[in-house]
């Protein structure tokens, strides 16, 4: 299995929600993502187009694969021709590392 999709041990590394500062400045390098909800709530979503239902559908298949890999799954708005995917970590009530480095895989599917 190659190292970007090697599953990570989340025991090791504990998660931390990000600052307001933090997440402007990950969001910053992430072309496509904003905000999405507030509080407990709070999101980083992007919305990804597509040709076709199975342009979208192959894309989701892509991202399960990473998203299980990397033992973090978003939620997901899946239509004919577009995917909202919507990431932020539960058990640190918000948005940590672990969403944008999730965010740039899925965004590396559609280069």
């Amino acid at each position: 299995m190659t190292s970007m999709l090697k599953k990570k041990d989340r025991a090791a590394h504990a998660r931390r929600a990000l600052t307001a500062a933090e997440v402007v400045a990950h969001l910053a390098r992430l072309e496509g993502w904003g905000l999405s909800g507030d509080g407990e709530r709070v999101a980083i979503e992007k919305s990804y187009h597509f040709a076709n239902y199975y342009e979208t559908i192959s894309f989701v298949n892509a991202l399960a694969f990473i998203a299980n890999a990397q033992d973090h799954h978003p939620d997901l708005a899946v239509h004919y021709n577009r995917c909202v995917v919507r990431l932020n970590t539960h058990d640190v009530k918000g948005i940590s590392s672990t969403d944008f480095e999730c965010a740039a895989r899925f965004d590396a599917l559609v280069v």
